[in-house]
């Protein structure tokens, strides 16, 4: 069942258009990745998506309802989860805190119970500032957070961007497991190859617009999307 419709959306900052309508769909479940060069509208995408862009022309459909000017706190309580790629926790507040804060949560203390048995390393660590998290923690945290007002959809800008080497495949393997969590992904994610080894679709953007799209596996064994987007096989 399509969850996410987008239907000819462009916009961008001022009077400039980084996005140059965009028609993609996400179904309930799935995990769709957005690739694609640095400039290409990826992160440009995810803040359209999440009201966070300024001017937005065409439609985002979310089960079949317009909202595209729906502001970015409604379109939370429609069940759009966001983890951007940088401020995404509160430094100076515990693992616990950091999700007691999230607002429209209908029973907050049972749902993070239920988050800290998805993630048990942030039981062992829920009393500890999430500044003092390791990266690949404090990613688990930013997941969890996105995680606690149960969205069908969440957003992840370039969750793997300050990651390092050795914990991204850690992280991709987390990204794998959201959708047993009651969440479709749309994943923008500079490291093509490996978000596309985790994802059912994607999708490759260059100059905001949709240049080659398709089953995962279609496009990690696609020629052209290699030579020019993708980079070489491992």
């Amino acid at each position: 069942m399509t969850l996410l419709r987008l239907e000819g959306l462009a916009g961008g900052y001022g009077e400039i258009d980084i996005l140059n309508g965009i028609d993609l769909c996400l179904d309930a479940g799935e995990i769709l990745t957005v690739a694609g060069t640095n400039g290409s509208g990826k992160s440009t995408l995810a803040k359209a998506l999440v009201g966070l862009l300024p001017r937005v022309r065409g439609r985002i459909l979310l089960d079949g309802k317009d909202i595209a000017s729906v502001p970015t706190e409604a379109r939370a309580r429609l069940g759009i989860g966001y983890v951007p790629q940088v401020a995404n926790v509160f430094p100076s507040l515990t693992v616990t805190e950091n999700l007691e804060v999230v607002e429209g949560v209908a029973s907050r203390r049972a749902r993070i119970t239920a988050l800290f048995d998805a993630f048990p390393a942030l039981a062992e660590r829920r009393r500890a500032r999430a500044g003092s998290l390791s990266g690949g923690e404090r990613q688990m945290l930013a997941f969890a957070r996105a995680l606690m007002t149960e969205p069908r959809l969440i957003v992840l800008d370039e969750p793997t961007a300050a990651l390092a080497p050795a914990l991204v495949a850690e992280a991709f393997a987390r990204i794998r497991g959201l959708p047993a969590l009651g969440a479709a992904v749309l994943l923008i994610e500079q490291r093509a190859r490996p978000a596309l080894a985790i994802s059912d679709r994607g999708v490759i953007l260059d100059g905001g617009r949709i240049v080659l799209a398709g089953p995962a596996e279609t496009l990690l064994a696609d020629e052209r999307a290699a030579r020019l987007y993708l980079g070489l096989a491992p």
